[in-house]
């Protein structure tokens, strides 16, 4: 009697869960656009960007130097943080403001600039991707952290509208600011994050660039929302098609 040896045909892979990548330099407004795009989509959001200041918060704390790369990575990889209901918890304590003052924001890009330190935050940002869909934001998510992502937005602004959306955000915080040194830090950054060696601020296609001088955060957020629709339509027809998926930059 037959046994029915035949192979089966085989079970399609279920898609991956869909990721939104909004990199940009400092002060872009990448943070408010994912933060809305999510809340829009009903995706979870990753504020990359904050891993980096609660580690450069801790590492000060320890009394570790910004510059001692491995002494960083290592209060990295032990980073008692937590993100529950949007707050940012170090050790159980509400971060959230600490880590905005200029000068954490400054530490942090040092940090950021240590291999040993993406390295050690790596598999925690990957851990966010969970269902029905994650929008993160920083400035390496679609080009290491998710280079699979369905879509990749790399969001920016001219440096003193940057400067200027920075000044506002601390004085409606009730801190110190001054605008002159807000520009000055943000084009030291600027030229620190593009010219580091590893995972350096880029643009990567030039379709993925999106340019808000002039546009409100609700332009931004429809724009975003509209390449989404436009780029899982792209990659639902690519699967129908036996083309095995495609990512649309921008």
């Amino acid at each position: 009697m037959s046994t029915g040896g035949g192979s089966r045909a085989p079970v399609p892979m279920p898609p991956p869960v869909p990721v939104i990548a909004i990199d940009g330099p400092t002060a872009s407004g990448k943070g408010t656009i994912a933060q809305r795009v999510a809340d829009a989509l009903g995706f979870h959001y990753l504020d990359s960007g904050a891993l980096y200041r609660v580690t450069a918060l801790a590492a000060l704390r320890a009394g570790v130097a910004t510059t001692e790369a491995a002494a960083v990575a290592a209060v990295a990889a032990a980073l008692p943080v937590a993100f529950p209901g949007g707050r940012i918890e170090l050790g159980g304590e509400d971060v959230g403001d600490a880590i905005r003052a200029e000068s954490i924001s400054e530490a942090a890009s040092i940090v950021a600039a240590h291999p040993a330190v993406r390295a050690a935050l790596l598999d925690r940002q990957r851990a966010f991707r969970k269902a029905p869909g994650l929008v993160s934001d920083g400035r390496d998510m679609g080009s290491v952290v998710f280079p699979d992502a369905v879509l990749k937005v790399f969001l920016t602004a001219s440096a003193e509208i940057r400067a200027q959306r920075r000044h506002k955000q601390l004085m409606e915080k009730g801190l110190a600011a001054n605008l002159p040194a807000i520009l000055h830090d943000l084009r030291m950054r600027d030229a620190r994050d593009s010219g580091r060696a590893v995972a350096p601020l880029q643009a990567g296609a030039p379709e993925a660039v999106l340019d808000s001088d002039g546009l409100t955060i609700e332009q931004v957020v429809a724009i975003v929302l509209e390449r989404y629709d436009l780029a899982v339509r792209v990659q639902a027809s690519g699967r129908s098609a036996g083309a095995g998926g495609s990512t649309l930059q921008g």
